[in-house]
């Protein structure tokens, strides 16, 4: 009878495990306003991920049912997972949509939106 080499296998198997942190993209994991919502007007919008990011390669935009886009000012906080703009005027009522992007630090770009309503 023959014996069989799990050697090979348990090797795969602890590099796929290992792997999975590491393949992990940033998400966006609340927002403010929310997805979905509908909002008194506002002059500030902020977005925390679940990595941190690359503040050069990261940031939203805000763009109007028109598809305009709102002035908006963005920065990234000390934490590097929290996106907020700043608007130059809160918004008007209607309907607008987050588009945003993120670099997070291995790497990985993602990209989203989400809409909301001001009323």
């Amino acid at each position: 009878m023959r014996s069989f080499n799990f050697a090979p296998f348990l090797a795969a198997a602890t590099v796929v495990l290992a792997a999975g942190p590491v393949a992990a993209h940033a998400r966006l994991v609340s927002a403010t306003p929310a997805a979905n919502s509908t909002v008194a007007p506002m002059r500030s919008i902020s977005l925390t991920f679940s990595e941190r990011s690359v503040p050069a390669f990261s940031s939203f935009d805000v763009v109007n049912a028109g598809g305009d886009k709102v002035e908006i000012r963005v920065a990234v906080a000390e934490d590097g997972k929290t996106m907020t703009g700043t608007l130059a005027q809160p918004l008007a009522a209607g309907a607008y949509r987050i588009d945003w992007r993120i670099a997070s630090n291995d790497g990985h770009r993602m990209t989203g939106s989400y809409t909301f309503t001001v009323r």
